[in-house]
């Protein structure tokens, strides 16, 4: 469901003595006596909505407001749609991995950065492979070289726990 951020206070509940009355079409009618812009809207049967609350005299036009609520929605829908929202993919790996693992996931890190999201690459430690960490850090290095056409580091080499990652935006 799409709600209007705020809603516009429309026929009985605009609280003026006197309002600048703006018609449907958009020409400016003058400052007018409330009753006399309530009398005129009903006339016409549409609302009279206060669009300018803070005016030395407040605006109010007159419109279809369940219309502009509605085409109101349908911008915000489509506003949504063209958002591209930017995910982080992960990537795990050892730090003695194989070198057709090692261009498999590379290749495949390539694919994430081109389609516009970033890459968490983490090396995981198991048992006494973490007293070695220098090879995970040579494993996280040789992606960082082997992507650098497409990619910069956001994230330089760092150990968590028994973890060791860093993430790899798409190049500006």
């Amino acid at each position: 469901m799409f709600y209007i951020k705020q809603e516009l206070p429309i026929n009985g509940q605009i609280r003026a003595k006197e309002v600048q009355l703006i018609s449907d079409n958009g020409e400016k009618l003058g400052v007018v006596p409330i009753g006399k812009a309530l009398e005129l809207a009903t006339e016409k049967r549409l609302d009279l909505v206060l669009v300018s609350p803070n005016a030395e005299v407040p605006v109010c036009k007159l419109m279809n407001y369940g219309k502009y609520k509605f085409e109101q929605s349908k911008k915000e829908k489509e506003a949504k749609k063209k958002q591209k929202t930017q995910e982080t993919k992960e990537i795990r790996i050892t730090p003695n991995i194989e070198e057709h693992d090692f261009m498999f996931k590379a290749k495949n890190a390539r694919k994430f950065l081109e389609d516009g999201n970033k890459v968490k690459i983490t090396v995981r430690f198991r048992g006494r492979e973490l007293n070695n960490t220098k090879m995970g850090e040579e494993v996280l290095n040789q992606f960082i070289s082997k992507l650098e056409d497409i990619s910069v580091v956001e994230k330089k080499p760092k150990l968590e726990g028994k973890n060791m990652f860093i993430i790899l935006a798409k190049k500006a």
